[in-house]
């Protein structure tokens, strides 16, 4: 395991503060676009390749109109990273609607359920916003039906052949996600996501999932939690001859954060055991919130 293999995630928001921290994850932060810029420059000391941003709008509503505004708080930030970075930080932006709808669902709301069809048409909207703004990466992680084609549809009619699409394939819905949720601000009004994340015991919906997004034309898979879902994990890499991604989500950190404060758990020793089990498991690239202090450990 190397620098080159890790993506650090960042949440940036629309306010006057540089930086807020989030307390259900120690250490992490919302960033204004001049406190994201700060926290990219660190990023790029430690040599680590790349980001991946989740945005969080002033204002919220019904249809999530913010993700696909060419003003919308990532558009901006993705500006303002590669005015200043350039090439130097691989941006990879997070394609989903629950940041920015009022109602914190993944997808347009029709009579009390997310109308698929209505969402592809939103997301492929956002999707361009992005890359227009200099996206390296689009990352899909709604769990909408048929998103990768809608995605890479419209990316490709519009001149984008060349952008990648890393697609959060198999996305379970996991109880590991509550901070991320505080993070992002997305938690949903009513209900769940259960009609359209994966259903944990279901290993055989997930290489199903993976392929479905590879024949749409997904460059890049993603599996996601990590440590729970190795199996997922190890079984992609068997099945696909794609890259392949895993997201160590929020709750692995707090849980692993929380303990070693406690003097439970040797820290270093920990972050870098847990991690190294997801490369074992077949990760190429591996999204994690330990990425800055396993860019400090790891050898130059």
């Amino acid at each position: 395991m190397t620098r080159q293999h890790l993506v650090y995630p960042l949440f940036v928001k629309e306010m006057a503060d540089e930086r807020i921290p989030i307390p259900s994850m120690p250490g992490v932060h919302q960033f204004s676009i001049d406190g994201l810029l700060k926290e990219v420059e660190q990023v790029k000391s430690l040599s680590l390749p790349a980001v991946l941003l989740f945005g969080v709008p002033e204002h919220k509503d019904e249809i999530g109109s913010a993700a696909f505004d060419e003003q919308g708080i990532v558009q901006k930030a993705v500006r303002e990273i590669k005015k200043r970075f350039g090439s130097d930080i691989l941006v990879i932006t997070d394609l989903c609607l629950c940041e920015y709808t009022s109602h914190g669902h993944c997808g347009i709301i029709r009579d009390g359920d997310v109308d698929n069809d209505e969402t592809l048409k939103i997301l492929a909207r956002s999707a361009l916003a992005q890359v227009e703004a200099g996206a390296d990466v689009v990352a899909p992680s709604d769990m909408m039906d048929g998103r990768v084609r809608a995605v890479r549809q419209l990316l490709d009619e519009k001149g984008f052949y060349h952008i990648p699409i890393m697609s959060y394939a198999a996305k379970y819905a996991s109880g590991l996600y509550s901070p991320f949720r505080d993070a992002a601000e997305s938690t949903p009004q009513f209900g769940d996501r259960r009609s359209y994340q994966m259903d944990p015991p279901n290993q055989r919906e997930a290489l199903r999932e993976i392929a479905l997004d590879v024949e749409e034309g997904a460059d890049i898979i993603m599996v996601k939690p990590a440590l729970f879902y190795l199996d997922i994990l190890a079984c992609a890499r068997k099945e696909i001859n794609r890259p392949l991604a895993a997201y160590s989500v929020s709750g692995e950190y707090t849980m692993i954060k929380t303990a070693a404060s406690m003097g439970y758990l040797d820290y270093q020793r920990i972050v870098t055991e847990s991690t190294l089990a997801i490369r074992r498991a077949g990760a190429d690239i591996i999204i994690t919130y330990f990425a800055k202090d396993l860019a400090e450990w790891l050898p130059r």
